[in-house]
């Protein structure tokens, strides 16, 4: 068995040691799963609020499943409703509109899909898109096609952490970045 690496981060005053995770041949992630964090999801939480303060929107907007803690205690934090991007479709999501993305943590492609009752939340309203960490941007982009669709309009996006190229990421008001560690 291989010994673990860890890369340690602070998050607005808390530390936290990520383990390493290889993603690719020669690549490794540090992993931020803020499930079952519940004091690291709260400070992130009101950490974001505050930086979100001088925007104007309507609603927040995640995607499944990681980061529904992050919009659940930020919607308590903001006093905004919050919609969820699910990953798979049910039938009493209605008229619901999706999009594909690929996974860095996964390497396959998922489907996003806003249903319909969320459908309605976003339209015609300034939406925050929450994530807890902007890697390839591939699930923002998912995001971002499906609130174009629903007629929404991209007030900010926000994330605990950004990873890869910090410059990519400039736009995002996040806590913090992640490097990259290659092997």
């Amino acid at each position: 068995m291989t010994e673990q690496e860890f890369y340690t981060v602070e998050i607005a005053g808390l530390k936290r040691d990520l383990r390493l995770f290889e993603v690719a041949p020669g690549l490794r992630i540090a992993i931020l799963n803020i499930l079952g964090d519940t004091e690291l999801v709260q400070v992130a939480a009101k950490a974001l609020a505050q930086k979100l303060q001088a925007i104007e929107y309507d609603v927040l907007a995640t995607a499944e499943a990681k980061s529904i803690p992050l919009a659940y205690a930020l919607s308590v934090e903001t006093h905004k409703p919050y919609v969820v991007f699910r990953k798979s479709y049910k039938p009493y999501m209605g008229d619901a509109l999706q999009a594909e993305t690929l996974s860095i943590t996964t390497g396959k492609p998922q489907t996003l899909i806003l249903d319909e009752k969320d459908r309605s939340q976003v339209e015609g309203k300034k939406v925050v898109v929450v994530d807890d960490v902007v890697s390839t941007g591939s699930t923002l982009q998912g995001m971002r096609q499906i609130l174009k669709k629903a007629g929404a309009i991209i007030a900010a996006e926000t994330a605990i952490m950004t990873e890869g190229e910090e410059e990519r990421w400039a736009s995002i008001i996040s806590l913090g970045h992640l490097p990259l560690f290659p092997k």
